[in-house]
């Protein structure tokens, strides 16, 4: 990976200039996410994140990995009391227990969805009809923190038994994972999402 210089690109002010941050936005952020295993590491991430900053997911994204078993939700949907103690005892992740429980029990209502639709997928592209909704906010100020549709989203996901699926988490994740192209029209980003 090339050393980003900030000077010679312009980015989404969010990322500011920590290389972590900027590699994520240069590399991940905006790209639509079609694979399963993907969108279930991105809920799992955003779950951690709600009321936390996502810098701080990232750093400790590794960990996060190690610990879940590389966001396997068929092991996940499976932890045992013992896991549980386990993670939260876990220094290298963020040791809150209803997160932690929310995640296993997600991981089952994710395999549900899957039962249902196919696919994990298949299902919660069907609320964009398959297709990124392309945005074009000139600042971060115009930003939207929810929508009506992440708020439809979310009421979705939470009667199928989701838990930290508010529609601001739910935004985030359709953010992360290309549902929305939300780089600011001046980002380099912005047309390479698009395309």
């Amino acid at each position: 990976m090339q050393i980003f210089d900030k000077m010679t690109k312009n980015r989404c002010d969010w990322c500011g200039n920590d290389p972590l941050y900027v590699t994520y936005h240069d590399t991940e952020w905006g790209v639509p996410v079609y694979d399963d295993d993907k969108l279930f590491e991105f809920l799992i991430l955003e779950t951690f994140q709600a009321g936390l900053s996502w810098i701080t997911v990232l750093r400790k994204r590794e960990n996060f990995r190690k610990s879940f078993d590389n966001f396997d939700y068929k092991k996940i949907a499976n932890y045992s009391e013992k896991k549980y103690e386990s993670l939260l005892q876990d220094a290298g992740i963020i040791r809150n227990k209803l997160k932690i429980k929310a995640t296993i029990s997600n991981a089952t209502a994710f395999m549900e969805v899957q039962k249902e639709f196919g696919s994990f997928s298949k299902y919660i592209w069907t609320f964009t009809n398959g297709t990124p909704i392309k945005n074009s906010y000139l600042s971060l100020a115009e930003v939207p923190a929810t929508t009506a549709l992440s708020d439809k989203v979310s009421k979705d996901l939470k009667k199928r038994g989701f838990k930290f699926v508010g529609s601001t988490v739910i935004y985030a994740h359709m953010q992360a994972t290309g549902m929305v192209n939300d780089h600011v029209t001046s980002c380099f980003r912005y047309k390479e999402v698009n395309q």
